[in-house]
């Protein structure tokens, strides 16, 4: 065989070769792309829950917080009130203040705790003894601090 033969001959498995390699190397770059894109899916979906449940966490501290400064409003108007009856020296605002804070509260709700402050108006408007004023006031704190406790 002469020198230009075995030339070709080598030429053409280097050729053939490089080929063969390159096809291996391409099949497995595709793969590896194939597998980014899906570790890449894979944390973008985790990203995204993370924001979920961030943002829901966020919305229910936010509930919670308007939850306790409506209840907090409530109860001042209702000292208020209270010591207006106590002492005969209210102001003129003090029912617009007390209805006000009420419409708050059963508003905002739940319904046990409407009912408790509904009650409470409803023992001052009717101007009875301190003890029962108290009371109504002590079992509207009660279910106030109960749906005030975080979690």
């Amino acid at each position: 065989m002469s020198d230009w033969g075995i030339a070709l001959i080598a030429a053409g498995s280097a050729i053939a070769g490089s080929v063969v390699t390159g096809w291996y190397a391409r099949a497995a770059g595709i793969q590896q792309a194939a597998a980014a894109r899906h570790a890449g899916d894979r944390q973008a979906d985790a990203l995204l829950e993370s924001v979920r449940m961030t943002l829901s966490a966020d919305s229910g501290h936010r509930a919670f917080a308007l939850r306790r400064q409506t209840y907090a409003e409530f109860l001042g108007a209702a000292e208020a009130r209270i010591l207006a009856e106590r002492n005969g020296r209210g102001k003129a605002d003090d029912e617009a203040l007390l209805q006000r804070a009420l419409s708050g509260v059963l508003l905002e709700g739940p319904p046990e705790a409407a009912a408790a402050a509904q009650h409470l108006v409803d023992c001052l408007r009717r101007h009875e003894s301190p003890d029962g004023v108290k009371r109504a006031k002590l079992a509207f704190l009660a279910v106030a601090q109960e749906y005030c406790r975080p979690g």
